[in-house]
């Protein structure tokens, strides 16, 4: 007979499909029923044989996974040992299933010991996933060789699918339930009990969200609701820390929990690292502090840091802050099944429901078997004589059986029963305790048959032991839950969007300060200390901002490096500040010219590049909205050329360029066309020899202002801006100031009106804050009036424009 040919597609796909199914129902998805995959079911059911329950003594690991191995589970001891290992760990398990003893790895991720070394046993919460097993409240099948029996699910109290969680990978499904917290589970299951038509949002008032061993913060918002009522969701967990005071002005984080199943000691490897790349900046020590009492990461920060910028780093740049995406899948009735929060609490009372009916109908048979005994019992009892001389008249114990059968109307048990008693039983107070089981008993069966004939009594004994599990087994919530959408929380939302000041050195040191450290001077005053340089040093950058706004900083080769006001350390008003290389990626001779803040970077504004030898280049905000750490190409720089200055424009501005030696150009802003980021621009004034840009002013359509124009020696004045004509861009300009020996170079100009506060720096590092009207108005070619005093060796560093905002509020009031 030749062989039926077979198709290889066909056979594969079948033989694909039997493993397929295999893994899933045998290996890695729960059964919604008691939430234990194989393993561990087996695992319990090996101690209970055993008699390794919580009551009784440790047995050795080695012991119990040996028992699981020979007589229900034929994979490798590893992989029994390691599935123990995790049910008595308490970072793992929210309620543990196994008391061990030893050591069974910690949340550093070590290893647990071999198992010749630890011991283990049930732990009291187990015992009630096995409660009545022997009651033929589950159904049986053979082992893997057919010599023994083990049960297809636990009869389980415990919602344990909900409870402890469960993660597993099988072919082509998955599932990932987090744990939850014992009492709510309880709470939502005497919902159900009063409410079947509870849905599962419901039950969200009841179940609050996961419960996770380890604590944190969970932030459930609509992730939550979306996993309870489909089955898939996400939710963000956060550890938990606080802020502590170590020393005057020294502030310390402290991490007490941390999200599951992090690995601790990989969380603070990862700290250490964003430190050492600079990732993270002002921290000047970590440390585990963490002992058997709990956990307990210190961070130490450097005086002046604000934690709230170190903590919203550490929850984005590490597993501070991590999410759990549900996948509640379980098998149902041998199917890989997703399922809703009230579909899983419906399983489960499905399932109690039917152990407990089983239950019921086993205890009825032995009752009413029993009460079927002592019923002849107490026949034999009233007809006592006369049964003993049956019983002596009889050849045989069949004979005497027989006859008691026939005489009194008994069934064989019965008579057996009678022939099987005991002569103390004839005693008056035998005979009384007889009567009294007998009478138990047919109570017993009364109600053991409500239970079965009456659906409000069964479920009367469901919500009896579930209060019962919830009196004996709940805890208080470990997890804390915040209803916020987490994705909405920004961590500019912890930092008040102050006005602030922005120093930025030549030799590149930064700092931020608050404008109210700022007092208003009258003009000519001596002010008051400002920023402490180093000899050499001076002040490159001031700028007057808010903490929400970018600070967008040039080098002299043209590149652009972004970051928040509020990233820049804060010092106080003398303070030297932080070293810009330890916040920016900078190369070797590259240094910080140019600032500029700007709060969005604006579709129909430009940025507009001046360089000192008069370049210009006009380019859309919009092509530097994305920069990357490394920095972007803003403007290309020649090689004897150095960027200088940066600005924002729009399309209906005009430009005045001012020089060192007091000319200065103004041009419209069409003059110079919009071009792409890698270019050089064109030229916007042509200077005299040895002369060089020093400032660029932008000159909004018709505006009323004043052009203030500052030198080095703290000499300047207020000219009409009618005085500077429109000229062709790349002219030699007109004169704008003029500069002697007394008044020194020209240092800037800016646009001012009678409202605005002028704050300048010197370099004997003070700081002088006036109102512009207090500076006398002149014509364009004069050198105008002193606005600082200084030493013959002092010169003014750098000056900015400040607007009061207590002005600004007047000013609306009035209108």
């Amino acid at each position: 007979m030749e062989n039926p040919t077979i198709s290889i597609e066909q056979e594969i796909q079948k033989s694909y499909l039997e493993y397929s199914l295999s893994v899933i129902i045998g290996r890695a998805i729960p059964d919604v029923r008691d939430g234990l995959k194989p393993v561990h079911r087996r695992i319990l059911y090996a101690q209970s044989e055993l008699g390794n329950t919580y009551n009784r003594a440790y047995k050795k690991s080695a012991r119990v996974v040996g028992d699981v191995i020979g007589k229900y589970h034929p994979h490798g001891d590893s992989a029994v040992y390691d599935a123990l290992v995790r049910m008595a760990q308490e970072f793992s398990m929210r309620d543990p299933l196994v008391d061990g003893q030893g050591n069974f790895g910690s949340i550093d991720g070590d290893s647990a010991a071999a198992m010749r070394y630890t011991e283990a046993r049930m732990s009291r919460l187990a015992g009630e996933f096995l409660s009545d097993i022997e009651k033929n409240t589950v159904d049986f099948r053979p082992n893997y060789d057919n010599s023994l029996k083990e049960p297809e699910v636990l009869p389980t109290k415990v919602p344990n699918l909900l409870l402890n969680g469960s993660s597993g990978i099988a072919v082509g499904m998955a599932t990932n339930i987090p744990p939850h917290n014992l009492g709510e589970l309880c709470d939502a299951l005497l919902h159900m009990l009063r409410e079947p038509a509870a849905s599962s949002q419901d039950l969200m008032a009841f179940v609050k969200g996961p419960d996770f061993p380890t604590g944190g913060t969970v932030y459930v918002g609509r992730g939550l609701t979306e996993a309870y009522t489909t089955g898939r969701g996400s939710v963000k967990i956060r550890g938990k820390l606080h802020v502590e005071e170590r020393g005057k002005n020294l502030e310390s984080i402290v991490v007490t929990e941390i999200p599951y199943a992090v690995n601790k000691a990989n969380l603070v490897e990862k700290i250490a690292m964003l430190v050492h790349e600079k990732r993270l900046e002002g921290i000047s020590d970590l440390r585990d502090e963490s002992d058997r009492k709990g956990i307990r990461i210190v961070i130490d920060l450097k005086r002046g840091v604000i934690p709230s910028i170190v903590i919203n780093t550490l929850y984005k740049y590490t597993a501070l802050e991590t999410s759990f995406g549900y996948n509640m899948m379980a098998v149902v009735d041998n199917r890989p099944q997703l399922l809703t929060l009230k579909g899983i609490l419906q399983h489960f009372l499905s399932h109690r429901r039917e152990v407990i009916i089983r239950r019921t109908r086993f205890d009825l048979a032995k009752a009413e078997a029993r009460a079927h005994i002592l019923k002849g019992l107490r026949i034999a009892l009233d007809n006592i004589d006369e049964v003993v001389q049956i019983i002596k008249a009889s050849k045989t114990p069949q004979d005497a059986k027989t006859a008691l059968g026939e005489r009194f109307g008994l069934d064989d048990v019965q008579s057996q029963a009678i022939l099987d008693m005991r002569l103390q039983r004839l005693t008056n107070l035998e005979q009384e305790k007889l009567i009294d089981e007998y009478n138990a008993l047919l109570e017993k069966i009364a109600y053991f048959k409500s239970i079965l004939e009456n659906e409000s009594v069964l479920l009367g004994v469901i919500r009896e032991e579930i209060e019962d599990l919830k009196s004996s087994y709940a805890t208080p919530r470990r997890s804390e839950i915040d209803d916020r959408d987490l994705s909405g929380i920004d961590i500019e939302d912890l930092i008040p969007d102050n006005e602030v000041v922005i120093t930025l050195s030549r030799r590149g040191y930064i700092k931020r300060t608050d404008l109210e450290n700022y007092s208003a001077q009258r003009r000519g005053g001596k002010g008051i200390f400002g920023v402490h340089t180093s000899d050499g040093d001076f002040i490159l950058n001031f700028l007057v901002t808010s903490n929400h706004q970018y600070l967008l900083l040039f080098t002299n080769r043209g590149k652009m490096h972004r970051l928040k006001v509020h990233q820049i350390p804060e010092g106080s008003r003398t303070a030297k500040g932080m070293h810009i290389a330890n916040l920016l990626q900078l190369e070797k001779d590259e240094y910080v010219t140019a600032a500029l803040c700007v709060r969005d970077f604006m579709a129909d504004r430009a940025f507009l590049f001046v360089t000192k030898k008069g370049m210009v280049k006009r380019t859309m905000q919009q092509l530097y909205t994305n920069c990357r750490s490394t920095g972007i190409i803003a403007v290309n720089v020649r090689e004897d050329d150095d960027l200088l200055q940066v600005v924002d424009v729009s399309n209906d501005d005009e430009m005045v360029l001012v020089t060192k030696d007091g000319y200065s150009i103004r041009f419209r802003m069409q003059d110079a066309r919009p071009m792409g980021r890698g270019t050089a621009g064109v030229k916007g004034i042509a200077l005299r020899d040895g002369d060089e840009v020093v400032s660029g002013v932008v000159v909004t359509p018709e505006e009323s202002k004043d052009i203030l124009t500052v030198s080095e020696k703290g000499y300047g004045k207020r000219s009409s801006l009618d005085l500077y004509r429109l000229q062709t861009r790349g002219g030699k300009g007109i004169i704008t100031m003029k500069t002697t020996h007394k008044t020194g170079a020209l240092l800037g100009a800016i646009m001012v009106d009678l409202e605005d506060d002028i704050i300048m720096l010197t370099t004997e590092n003070k700081v002088i804050r006036m109102n512009a009207g207090e500076i006398r108005k002149v014509g364009r070619a004069t050198q105008g009036v002193r606005l600082v005093s200084m030493n013959d060796e002092g010169s003014v560093a750098g000056f900015d424009l400040v607007r009061d905002r207590q002005i600004e509020e007047a000013r609306k009031n009035e209108d």
